[in-house]
């Protein structure tokens, strides 16, 4: 394809080698050249912006994958998207895989919806359109005020399953939480496998977390009425940890949209592996593996981790060999096409369920 002729644009939005190589290879599948940008910190740390090419009523695609520096990664998308609205671009499309802040997506405590923030931050910055994949709530697509095309990584580790598992058939697909029962089922479904899930004391939902409303009146002295008397609310007690579902003699498959702190994975794969099971993987779509996730992840009963590339963890791969990456940049190039030719995203979802 001729860059020139093209009428889009697709640049990096990221200062750091590591994570341009996602951008290196959507720009290769697409066949254009990656835009000419300088993305730099200046020595008291500000985000400095330059564009060195006309953007002028084109389309621009920014990618930006979310590196160990969290909030480095959102000044340089909001920088650029601004720079670019005001060199004219027709539109800016956001291209972030992993969207950043999307597990404080609900109110906790007398704490905020940051998510929410965050999006109207994109969209005051100049972005149009955003394409991410695996959202960690689906309601979080309602925060933007434009369209958020929210991708899925499902197809490409369910091909990793089949590939590179011989013995899958003998597998049962884990949750490793209730409230991945959904997401877990959807793999079982698609892959013909049994499904477990596990529950108990070892695992704390997202759920089950304190959000203020319980919290105790302020004490004051009264005159004249009295408040109501309210049902006292039972405390919540987990129980022990139980496995609904055989694992005995299987391989145990745990999916889940997100790896980052790993002890819940650990502590799962332990009681599966006294449960019976043989092997243990973990399928996930971002592995943000922070801190000491390679050490413990080594040294624990995991037999492999695979991810895809929408975080890099080229460093973390180095330090455990258990962690294995799937490419999931054609699925990106491909609605980066679509968008810019107007063509239906409804190719890129098809088999996904509802609950995927």
């Amino acid at each position: 394809m001729n860059r020139s002729r093209s009428g889009y644009r697709v640049f990096s939005a990221n200062s750091t080698t590591a994570c341009t190589e996602l951008a290196k290879k959507i720009t290769e599948r697409l066949g254009v050249e990656l835009g000419k940008a300088l993305v730099h910190q200046e020595p008291n740390t500000e985000t400095r912006v330059d564009v060195k090419e006309s953007v002028r009523g084109q389309d621009i695609f920014i990618i930006q994958t979310i590196p160990r520096d969290v909030n480095t990664a959102i000044m340089e998308l909001l920088v650029m998207a601004y720079a670019l609205k005001t060199s004219c671009a027709k539109n800016i499309i956001g291209v972030i895989p992993y969207f950043p802040y999307s597990k404080q997506c609900k109110m906790r405590k007398r704490g905020s919806i940051v998510c929410k923030l965050l999006a109207s931050m994109v969209a005051k910055a100049g972005l149009t359109h955003i394409i991410t994949m695996d959202l960690h709530q689906k309601v979080i697509q309602g925060f933007f005020s434009f369209p958020v095309d929210n991708l899925r990584a499902s197809p490409f580790l369910i091909q990793y399953i089949q590939d590179e598992i011989p013995d899958y058939r003998n597998a049962v697909i884990v949750a490793k939480s209730p409230s991945a029962a959904k997401r877990a089922q959807s793999y079982a479904e698609r892959l013909r496998l049994g499904l477990a899930v596990m529950h108990g004391e070892a695992h704390h939902s997202e759920l089950d977390m304190a959000d203020g409303r319980h919290s105790p009146p302020l004490s004051r002295t009264t005159t004249g009425h009295t408040g109501l008397e309210l049902p006292l609310m039972m405390a919540k007690e987990k129980p022990p940890i139980t496995v609904v579902g055989d694992v005995g003699g299987r391989i145990a498959i745990i999916v889940d949209d997100i790896i980052d702190d790993v002890e819940d994975f650990v502590a799962a794969a332990e009681i599966l592996k006294e449960r019976g099971a043989y092997k243990i993987y973990i399928m996930a779509t971002h592995g943000l593996l922070s801190a000491d996730a390679p050490r413990l992840i080594e040294e624990s009963a995991i037999d492999e981790v695979v991810v895809t590339n929408t975080v890099p963890h080229e460093v973390q791969k180095l330090q455990c060999p258990k962690i294995k990456t799937v490419d999931v940049s054609m699925i990106l190039a491909e609605a980066i096409r679509r968008i810019h030719n107007g063509e239906s995203m409804a190719y890129l979802f098809r088999n996904i369920a509802l609950d995927d």
